[in-house]
């Protein structure tokens, strides 16, 4: 067995070796060249220093040092760089060129510039020592040049009108204020826009021009804002929509003859060559309308929103100018095909254990003429234990089997008149329906139905809503009648009374999502989703009204089951921050708490409790197998370790995080992207109070800290821009289950056969495994 110092040591000298690898990489120039080791900018504002830096040509920037490793590993022969048969893998080295210095220097120079620093300075110094080089970008800034007046001459009088009203509240080019051409630009832009969006569906950029006169003294400028007429004219044409075309093209294989429909209130002339839409789903989301000036705005949210649906794989909208000041818009659309199918899977190692779950969502996007969506998904996971004697059907150790419809319709279906115009984003209704039938061998079963309605919208750009305001389910659990008898012979009645039921759930959900729409884009944000799950108290109140019949335990029954009351509520904050190119850091936290009370107080049921573990959570430990607290299963007689497993491991309290660096390996694998991962996991779940079926699982507030359980790992992202296939291996360094300096089990890993034959021999069937292997498709978070 080693000891900490041991493993300390060869841990420091294997990241010591994976970081400076790449410092011998200069040994593989020739004389005459150097590789890049730092680029420095000096005499810059802290707060222009990293866009200063941007406008160092990259390929005099440091390279990664990974990405340089594992160009080496393969572009080098003999103690030299290859020049023929190169591997595009990695990055090649990055060497000095002192052209690339004085053009990165002329352009820091051209940028502080447009900064106001007219009389800027760049000096570059090149250091070389050992065939590595050092640049300093020494700058010299001088006095900013100031705003003094700003004066205006618009050929056009309603265009100033236009200017004074809708632009110059918010502007920021003011008197007084440092010179910055990105402002000036943001200025012609804002112009532009309200422009577009008042009819004004000629007007260019380019109308709008600056004049900027430094010649006063103290660094003072005068500017004038100048917006041309168009050389044609005396002044800008607004134009109002006269008539609307809505073709829906039909390039398939079967032509129909188009239905034609004219829409004489709106001026819609309606041709749909596929016979297979309604124009009034479809009007709703088409905001360019007779009779309304021309507006870019409206023009990119009905793009937006028709997209949204769905239901078509390309929308045009073009203009035809119809007289001095009219136009007719025409939408052109093409469906994408009606059905679709699509499978996806995802497969688990774990302690000796092989599972895999496949699925298969068949859609029809057109099913009633509106594009809405009907969904039929099919789903089948299972685990088993290839160890075992006999044949696939005496290894499976539990099958899951999930069939469920959804119909999402692409607005608000009410009772009531909702005035939501989907702004920011399309709402819809989704009607959904599913059924999961779970089998663990000899042990337990599960009927699961459930029936909700939700609807959702966009609040905002970046505030989201879902509100589900029925949740109607029916579950029927039975477990194993020699399993069960085992249990109540062994103390666990509580276990089986909790488990061993049926139960009837009328409840609502509510969720709130913040940032959603950035989490594929890499900037610096902050994400966040709140949901709230309430179940039982409708019925509660109607059972104070009219006496329901109650079972032997008390709970009350509707249509002879006990119904469940409970509250459930979890979070998800995170932290995203873009650390340049292709390198992200994220943090995580997601804590939730779930009480049952009222109708069935004592425990919550399975399906609504909280679990450790999982691909997207604790990826160290397999699903289900972590907490909760410090329970450890040693406590199980060995007869129902193996049945309880996957059961018993549950909680009402938790807390977990996640810590994630991700970056770029290769740029082109396989047609992909190859991305990797580093991460830190830690979390665990609690029950709520002391429980007999699990000692020490209880939460208190002076031990959970200490019953905070720890993983590590590497991962691998394939992306294809369509879809990212993920493997990540998780590797335990603490785990709660054991006591003091025991959890810290990354000690072991080096000597995991002595520490797992311990293991087994006081946990049987279970197996100690220190990595998890973690497959699927997407990222965790």
């Amino acid at each position: 067995m080693i000891n900490n110092q041991r493993f300390l040591a060869f841990t420091s000298i294997t990241l010591l070796l994976l970081i400076f690898t790449s410092c011998r990489s200069a040994r593989f120039l020739n004389e005459d060249q150097a590789l890049i080791d730092h680029v420095n900018i000096q005499g810059v504002k802290p707060e222009l220093k990293e866009s200063a830096s941007l406008y160092v040509s990259n390929d005099i920037k440091a390279n990664s040092r990974v990405n340089l490793f594992i160009y080496n590993l393969f572009n080098t022969k003999n103690g030299k760089y290859k020049k023929r048969d190169l591997r595009n893998v990695g990055e090649a080295p990055h060497l000095l060129d002192s052209s690339l210095v004085d053009l990165s220097a002329t352009q820091i120079k051209r940028f502080l510039f447009t900064k106001g620093f007219f009389d800027a300075k760049v000096q570059p110094e090149i250091l070389v020592k050992n065939k590595r080089a050092t640049i300093n970008f020494n700058i010299t800034e001088g006095s900013p040049y100031y705003m003094d007046k700003i004066s205006y001459n618009f050929a056009d009088t309603a265009v100033a009108h236009l200017y004074k009203q809708e632009v110059m509240p918010l502007s920021v080019v003011k008197e007084g204020s440092q010179y910055d051409a990105v402002n000036l630009i943001t200025e012609r832009e804002k112009l532009y826009l309200a422009m577009r969006n008042h009819g004004y569906y000629d007007y260019i950029r380019q109308y709008m021009r600056v004049a900027v006169d430094s010649t006063s003294k103290n660094n003072r400028l005068k500017l004038e804002i100048q917006v041309e007429n168009p050389s044609d004219s005396t002044n800008h044409q607004a134009y109002k929509i006269d008539q609307v075309f809505v073709t829906i093209r039909n390039f398939g294989t079967v032509k129909k003859e188009a239905r034609k429909i004219t829409d004489s209130i709106s001026q819609i002339h309606f041709t749909d060559e596929t016979r297979n839409f309604r124009l009034k789903p479809l009007k709703r989301y088409m905001y360019i309308k007779s009779g309304d000036y021309y507006n870019l705005s409206k023009e990119n949210m009905a793009y937006d929103r028709l997209y949204e649906m769905n239901g078509f794989r390309s929308i045009k909208i073009h203009y035809q100018k119809t007289d001095s000041n009219t136009l007719d818009a025409y939408y052109e659309m093409v469906p994408r095909p009606l059905m679709g199918n699509q499978i996806e899977g995802e497969f688990t190692l774990s302690s000796g254990m092989s599972g895999f779950n496949i699925g298969n969502t068949f859609s029809h996007r057109n099913i009633f003429g509106g594009a809405e969506l009907l969904e039929v998904k099919l789903r089948y996971g299972i685990l088993f234990d290839p160890r075992l004697q006999g044949n696939i059907s005496d290894k499976i150790f539990n099958n899951d089997v999930q069939i469920g419809v959804n119909l999402i319709v692409p607005r608000l279906m009410t009772p009531f008149h909702t005035n939501h115009t989907a702004q920011y984003g399309l709402a819809k209704t989704t009607f959904s329906s599913s059924l999961q039938i779970f089998n663990q061998d000899a042990t337990y079963s599960n009927r699961y139905f459930i029936n909700t309605l939700n609807y959702s919208w966009h609040q905002s750009a970046n505030k989201f809503h879902s509100f589900t305001p029925i949740v109607l389910e029916y579950r029927q659990g039975r477990l194993n009648e020699n399993f069960a008898q085992n249990l109540i012979d062994q103390g666990y009645l509580l276990y089986v009374r909790s488990n061993n039921r049926e139960y009837f759930g009328l409840g609502s959900q509510y969720s709130f999502t913040y940032n959603a729409k950035k989490l594929t884009k890499k900037e610096n944000f902050n994400y966040f989703k709140g949901s709230i799950d309430l179940s039982g108290n409708i019925l509660d109140l109607v059972s104070k009204v009219i006496k329901f019949d109650q079972n032997a335990d008390g709970e009350k029954k509707v249509l002879g089951v006990p119904y469940l009351q409970y509250a459930k509520t979890e979070l998800d904050y995170r932290i995203y921050r873009n650390l340049g190119g292709n390198r992200q850091f994220v943090f995580r936290l997601n804590p939730g708490i779930a009480i049952p009370y009222g109708n069935n107080s004592t425990l919550m049921i399975f399906e609504k409790s909280f679990y450790g573990g999982g691909m997207n959570g604790m990826r160290a430990w397999q699903a289900r197998t972590l907490g909760p607290g410090n329970y450890n299963r040693e406590s199980v007689q060995e007869d129902l370790r193996l049945n309880l497993r996957n059961l018993d491991q549950l909680g009402e309290i938790k807390i977990e995080g996640n810590a994630e660096y991700r970056f770029r390996i290769l740029n082109s694998f396989l047609g992909a992207k190859m991305n990797g991962a580093t991460f830190i996991d830690f979390g665990n779940v609690w029950r709520l109070k002391e429980n007999e079926l699990n000692p020490g699982g209880e939460f208190k507030a002076d031990k959970f800290l200490k019953q905070i359980a720890i993983g590590t790992g590497f991962g691998l992202r394939f992306d294809s821009d369509y879809f990212i296939i993920r493997l990540d291996a998780g590797l335990k360094v603490k785990d709660p289950q054991f006591s003091g300096s025991d959890q810290w089990v990354l000690k072991h890993f080096f000597d995991s056969k002595e520490f797992k034959d311990q293991y087994y021999q006081t946990h049987k069937p279970d197996r100690y495994n220190f990595i998890q292997y973690n497959f699927g498709i997407g990222l965790p978070f």
